[in-house]
């Protein structure tokens, strides 16, 4: 009996086998039913799905027989694979010097007849064979040989579909667990921020307390402002720790949101200059996701303060409805964006614009993140942009 001949490339068809986690895996209907059908077509009383390890040929199907694996030294499958891709037939294994006195043929199952098709992966490796076996000598017809390549195909194709969902298996393991570590992350980043807020709520309200009973009008209406400032962050604080538990409330809670109200609260949580001329739309109700646009708008026009290096620094927000569609706008009269990194401007970790007016370096996310959100509300985001003039982000959400 010849020693059975190993693959060229054995070590990495035993590293791509490993990636289907199917050895030793039980038995399968859609296995059993390729096997029937090729044993049927061939009319021979055995057929097999087959997977060849480094020691083992195990039989993921085993139709018309009891054994459910064999040393690889004796499989008919261990030459079959290492052939060159294409069927391989033994009319008469007495006759065949290879297979004459393997025990296989000598005793159970007394393999005289074999035919396996090898079943190879898109990467090119062997992993098994879908195969047929008599108890005496055969041949096959074209149309036999052409109908259990088709089955070897489709057997392949239930591999693929196994190694699929077990990958998909393992990512939706891997995204339960960053989510757990999202939500959690959240919330304690949401106690870190709310409990020093609490304090300066108290601390606020006593000033104002006090300035009031003392008559300081003027102190009085800063301290409003800071309050408001501070009691606004701690919703926004609460949207976001909601949307982090829930992230497909995003789309689910649409609400009609007044748009220079939202504006007029997110502006007190920027870092806006005396000298900057913000220019807000009249009142405009549009239906959307509160927080995905309060997080939309921060972005825009947090990059439209920071990247700002005129002296008269201007931004102009707009919001109107045309043809079934609300169209924003946020115009600024900054550094602008070079064309060649116009196409970039989106892509998650990109920053062009270096150092910000506060002296501080982008980090890339922001128009990333708008992006995204955009995205999810089913909207669509273009830029315009001219060098030292300015630029004009237009997002259009359907209405």
């Amino acid at each position: 009996m010849t020693i059975y001949p190993l693959p060229n490339n054995e070590p990495e068809r035993l590293n791509a086998l490993g990636s289907y986690n199917i050895l030793g895996s039980g038995q399968e209907q859609d296995f059993d039913d390729l096997t029937k059908l090729a044993a049927e077509i061939c009319q021979t009383p055995i057929a097999l799905v087959t997977i060849l390890d480094d020691k083992t040929q195990w039989f993921k199907s085993n139709f018309g027989t009891e054994l459910t694996q064999t040393s690889r030294e004796v499989a008919f499958c261990s030459h079959s694979i290492a052939g060159n891709g294409d069927i391989m037939i033994v009319n008469n294994a007495l006759t065949d010097a290879r297979f004459a006195q393997n025990p296989l043929v000598t005793g159970h199952p007394e393999i005289i007849f074999y035919a396996g098709v090898p079943l190879i992966n898109p990467e090119g490796f062997a992993l098994g064979t879908l195969c047929v076996i008599d108890h005496q000598e055969k041949g096959l017809t074209d149309s036999q040989i052409a109908a259990l390549k088709i089955l070897a195909k489709q057997a392949q194709h239930q591999l693929e579909l196994r190694r699929k969902v077990k990958e998909l298996e393992l990512a939706n393991s891997a995204l339960s667990e960053a989510n757990l570590f999202i939500e959690k992350f959240a919330q304690r980043v949401a106690h870190d921020i709310k409990n020093p807020l609490s304090s300066i709520i108290l601390s606020a309200e006593s000033l104002r307390k006090k300035f009031d009973t003392q008559g300081d009008e003027k102190a009085v209406r800063l301290i409003q402002i800071a309050l408001r400032s501070a009691r606004n962050l701690v919703t926004y604080v609460d949207d976001m720790l909601d949307y982090s538990k829930a992230p497909s409330t995003l789309l689910a809670r649409q609400e009609h949101v007044d748009f220079r109200y939202l504006l007029e609260n997110l502006i007190p949580m920027l870092n806006v200059p005396q000298d900057f001329e913000i220019t807000m739309p009249e009142s405009v109700s549009i239906k959307t996701s509160k927080i995905a646009m309060e997080q939309i708008m921060l972005n825009l026009l947090s990059n439209a303060i920071r990247y700002n290096d005129k002296n008269k620094p201007q931004i102009q927000v707009s919001c109107c409805l045309e043809d079934d569609q609300y169209v924003l706008s946020v115009k600024d009269n900054g550094r602008g964006i070079s064309p060649e990194n116009l196409q970039n401007i989106f892509r998650e970790g990109f920053t062009a614009q270096g150092y910000d007016r506060f002296n501080r370096k982008g980090n890339g996310f922001g128009l990333d993140a708008v992006s995204s959100l955009v995205a999810k509300l089913q909207g669509s985001i273009k830029v315009d942009s001219i060098l030292e003039q300015g630029t004009t982000i237009f997002i259009s959400l359907p209405a």
